[in-house]
């Protein structure tokens, strides 16, 4: 008899197999067919995958399966034992966001898997392929042969490349993300040379690996993102790489204290494993792929979330201008007013009050409050830290009645700032009532921080008890009505779509380093970086706008690595609901004409645009705001200068805007003249073009608004 073969056919989907026993090939396309995905079971019954992108192999043969504890891997000895195919589209709205209707159109293949022998465990693999895209996730249904608690000691799944290509990576470190990112080719990534870091106070690198999202560019102009969506109960995975055979295979976080790395309990889904994939750098920033994947939005209206701009008490004690701490000495455990004060506490009642006058002046609506709590003079390098802050308690120099009082008579919200030094227990015991005094007093928003070691000692930022952690903190803010901006985080995921009181992270290297690295700080290379790489995954606090580059005057081996104009540039390049105007509040009034353009950029968008990029040179970027419809744009360029047109095409027909340009003035540059600014008024339209020149480490911002 002939080996059968059949066609089934869905919408746009190819689903195609045949019965003999050396082919059994399972195919899905995006919606616009460039990107396939192939599916197959080896010789020996092993999962693997390919995908092609424009009829071109991207990833190979690469292989899919677990090891778990005191049961048998699975790896291999798997048939498909049924497989089907579907089509979604919708379109979905952002509550705030880059823009406000995602559309959301892929098509999916789901495998159901079943060991061929005793004891026939079932796995199955779902597969979405969208236009700019994969994401596929293991699903362990609920089945008589595997019950209960499932311990994954490691998961094998296996991106199998076929090019040597340019690699924009940072090493798999499991406590922390604040690396500088390096470029290489992918055959040459030492992760390890980065393992004891001096500028940071943790870091944990066990393999040649790189955490994600990792970004690759071909010699034929593919864009590659490497990363993962919906990181719910599970550890952050990083990517070994084998530089000989180019090949990337995921490398879970693990903890010292168990000899696992993930405990679930059947039945459960693993967090997506992504790639986006296009044939240019900008349509990598548009992607929505990682939000695409997370679960619909669980809280519903969330309108008592305000996107805005705020300054605060901050940038000042990263200069060494005043200190977190007070002065206070710990007496039978508790933090007494000695009377030994040093003068240099920054959270006072009198320095926070001109913060919000300030605010209040510039349409700048938040002030962050750091260093108001007791607990900030034992709180970094000390092992017992453990119960050493109290989430509730204000220093006595801090009324935090009358400040709260004065920022509503202002119409300024007051930021609340949790650093829980890592000492998980203590916060999580406290989140209730700490949450409950913010909603007393009508806060909204929190930063929380995890500098240091993770108490309980054994523990990394990026495992699965910390994932749980994070994710824990956020959802109990929600019901306290706190949306949370998280720092020392675990990667954003996108979980901003099902839990959208997530607002932005830290998770890179950020501005409070070119404060006081000893390595410089950031080089003007950085943010392009940045931009295609940890900006994919999702918002970023990163706290621009800092005017007074070089502050010799605090700090004289340290500067800011760009031009003032790209410091303003940056509130429209780096996205995030909330936005820092970061330095003094001195500097500001000192340079009343580019802070005019902090006082006017939105931070809600409806649409966004980006305009020209290419990976680690210069990128940018347009976003018409929510509640006006005037645009802001922003470009940012690396340490080489350049010279852009912009086009306006994005703008409404048959209307007339006033542009102000705030650009590099002719001999700006980044570290000889960081100051020199233009400023200028133009009439524009959608017909126009515009050439902007940039100095090395500068960059432009440009509002348009309807005239």
């Amino acid at each position: 008899m002939k080996n059968q073969c059949w066609l089934v056919l869905l919408v746009a989907i190819g689903l195609y197999s045949c019965s003999n026993k050396e082919e059994n090939i399972l195919d899905v396309k995006s919606p616009n067919e460039k990107v396939v995905i192939h599916f197959n079971i080896g010789n020996e019954g092993e999962p693997f995958y390919m995908v092609k992108f424009n009829n071109k192999t991207v990833v190979d043969t690469s292989y899919l399966g677990f090891e778990f504890k005191d049961v048998p891997a699975f790896h291999k000895n798997f048939i498909i034992k049924n497989a089907s195919t579907s089509s979604f589209s919708e379109t979905w709205q952002m509550p705030w966001g880059e823009q406000l209707d995602v559309e959301n159109n892929y098509n999916e293949l789901r495998i159901e898997l079943q060991e061929k022998t005793s004891p026939e465990r079932l796995l199955n693999i779902v597969f979405k392929v969208y236009d700019d895209g994969i994401g596929f996730r293991y699903e362990f249904p609920e089945q008589e042969n595997l019950k209960g608690d499932v311990f994954i000691t490691e998961e094998h799944t296996e991106f199998n490349l076929t090019e040597d290509y340019k690699t924009f990576w940072i090493p798999g470190d499991w406590d922390i993300y604040e690396h500088l990112y390096n470029t290489t080719n992918l055959s040459e990534i030492d992760a390890l040379q980065f393992a004891n870091h001096k500028n940071l106070a943790q870091t944990y690198i066990p393999e040649n690996a790189v955490n994600t999202p990792v970004t690759m560019v071909g010699k034929d102009g593919i864009h590659l993102s490497f990363h993962e969506a919906s990181l719910i109960d599970y550890s952050g995975m990083t990517l070994k790489v084998d530089t000989k055979n180019l090949n990337l295979k995921s490398n879970l976080v693990g903890s010292e204290n168990v000899d696992y790395k993930v405990k679930r309990t059947v039945p459960f889904n693993t967090p997506w494993r992504t790639i986006q994939i296009t044939d240019n750098a900008p349509d990598l920033i548009e992607s929505n792929l990682i939000v695409n994947l997370n679960e619909p939005n669980k809280l519903e209206d969330v309108s008592w979330f305000t996107p805005m701009k705020y300054a605060g008490v901050w940038w000042e004690m990263h200069l060494g201008k005043s200190s977190w701490d007070y002065g206070m000495e710990m007496v039978d455990g508790k933090w007494v007013d000695t009377g030994k004060a040093h003068g240099k506490h920054g959270a006072t009642t009198e320095n926070v009050k001109e913060f919000i006058d300030f605010s209040a002046k510039n349409n700048i609506g938040g002030v962050l409050v750091e260093g108001w709590n007791t607990g900030w003079e034992h709180w970094i390098g000390f092992e017992d830290r453990e119960g050493v802050f109290d989430f509730v308690t204000p220093y006595p120099d801090y009324d935090i009645d009358e400040v709260t009082r004065y920022a509503k008579e202002k119409g300024v919200q007051i930021i609340m700032h949790h650093e829980t030094s890592a000492a998980t227990e203590t916060y999580e015991k406290q989140q209730d009532t700490a949450y409950a005094l913010m909603q007393k007093y009508g806060m909204h928003t929190v930063k929380s921080g995890y500098v240091g070691k993770i108490l309980p000692k054994g523990e990394y930022h990026h495992g699965q008890y910390m994932v749980n952690q994070y994710n824990d903190a956020a959802i109990k803010a929600a019901k306290y009505q706190v949306a949370v901006n998280a720092h020392e985080p675990i990667k954003a995921t996108g979980l901003r779509r099902t839990y959208p009181n997530i607002i932005s992270r830290e998770g890179l290297r950020g501005q409070e380093f070119n404060a006081w690295a000893s390595d410089g700080g950031n080089p003007p290379e950085h943010l392009p970086i940045v931009a295609f790489t940890r900006m994919l995954s999702g918002p970023i606090d990163f706290t621009p706008g800092i005017f007074n580059i070089k502050f010799d005057e605090y700090k004289k081996d340290n500067q800011v690595n760009t031009t003032l104009a790209q410091q303003l540039a940056l509130y429209v390049v780096i996205y995030s609901p909330v936005q820092m105007a970061a330095d003094l509040v001195e500097h500001y009034e000192a340079n009343p004409e580019p802070l005019q353009f902090i006082k006017d950029v939105g931070v809600d968008w409806e649409l966004t645009k980006v305009l020209n990029g290419e990976v680690g040179d210069y990128v940018t970027i347009a976003r018409k705001e929510r509640e006006t419809g005037d645009w802001f744009v922003g470009g940012i360029t690396d340490e080489n200068s350049r010279e852009l047109e912009i086009e306006f095409s994005f703008l409404n027909d048959n209307q007339d805007y006033e542009a102000i340009i705030y650009k590099d003035g002719e001999n700006a540059h980044w570290n000889d003249n960081p100051l020199d600014i233009a400023i200028e008024k133009l009439e524009i339209n959608k017909d126009s073009k515009l050439n902007v020149t940039l100095a090395q480490g500068g960059g432009f911002a440009i509002s348009l608004r309807e005239k």
